[in-house]
């Protein structure tokens, strides 16, 4: 249960919640009279002087879901509408409003977070969104999940990712892949013990032979990641050393560079160009 009030009386209350917002529409009017400034001048003047929700809810008359909604119909329009320039300074506020009327409300989360990722091209804008959206559902994990969402994809920060992915996964009812995401996370930011142990733990756990697959080719990557590295800086103190790159990997074991050489996870040798004096795998992690 939301504590929403039912559709049945939304509707039947409809007028109220308009009457409500044409009073809050007639204040900003007559204030923008008595500072003699011409409504057409001011993009979305309206909504410079927006009540507070903690306000409307106090004047709504135990309406205030209903009033969330009317804002938020009304918000969708008003960011479909490119001539007010200057909507997206707002949005933290109207998407907030209709929060603090109905905490519950899950569809403004997620659209004013859209929004402020894709059309405004602020994911920073997008995760204080979505962190509203947890403080008042902490135990739904779509909010998070979401959020590492846009700051891995969007804003390429893996270790703010991580964290959301993992406060999703932690929650009940969070899908599978919620542990897969964060997973990559955790490579991606070069936490490699962790996705090591955390891959281990998905194939180890998995259901089905496509997702066991999906982690296999993971802990070939991160190990894959962890060798080379380690080989490239043995490569890199040999030409410090020498003053030039080795003809060949054995010669980092016989310099006492390395103890052995590392080979992949499917008991290969890796490939090594003396030219560059980079090393690859032998296959592709994907197509293994």
């Amino acid at each position: 249960m939301t504590g929403r009030a039912p559709r049945g009386t939304r509707a039947g209350s409809l007028l109220l919640a308009f009457i409500l917002l044409a009073s809050a529409a007639g204040v900003a009017a007559l204030k923008l009279r008595s500072e003699d400034i011409a409504r057409a001048a001011v993009p979305g003047s309206s909504l410079r002087f927006l009540p507070s929700g903690r306000y409307l809810k106090a004047v709504s008359l135990g309406y205030s879901a209903l009033l969330a909604d009317v804002i938020y119909i009304w918000a969708i329009q008003y960011y479909s509408t490119p001539t007010i320039t200057d909507r997206f300074s707002r949005l933290d506020h109207i998407f907030g409003v209709i929060s603090e009327l109905d905490p519950k409300y899950s569809e403004p989360y997620l659209i004013g977070a859209l929004i402020a990722a894709y059309e405004a091209r602020d994911p920073g804008l997008a995760l204080k969104v979505l962190d509203r959206a947890m403080e008042n559902n902490p135990d739904d994990w779509l909010y998070p999940f979401e959020a590492g969402h846009y700051a891995q994809m969007m804003m390429e920060d893996y270790r703010v990712a991580q964290d959301y992915y993992r406060r999703a996964m932690d929650l009940p009812g969070a899908p599978d892949i919620a542990k897969r995401l964060y997973a990559n996370a955790l490579f991606k930011s070069e936490d490699y013990d962790s996705a090591w142990r955390t891959w281990l733990e998905v194939h180890n756990t998995a259901a089905d032979d496509r997702v066991r697959k999906i982690a296999s080719n993971h802990l070939y990557q991160v190990k894959a990641a962890v060798d080379i590295k380690n080989m490239e800086k043995a490569v890199a103190l040999f030409r410090e050393r020498a003053g030039r790159k080795p003809e060949s990997l054995e010669l980092l074991v016989r310099s006492g560079l390395l103890p052995s050489l590392p080979r992949d996870l499917d008991d290969r040798e890796y490939v090594y160009d003396p030219e560059t004096g980079r090393v690859t795998t032998a296959v592709i992690p994907w197509k293994r």
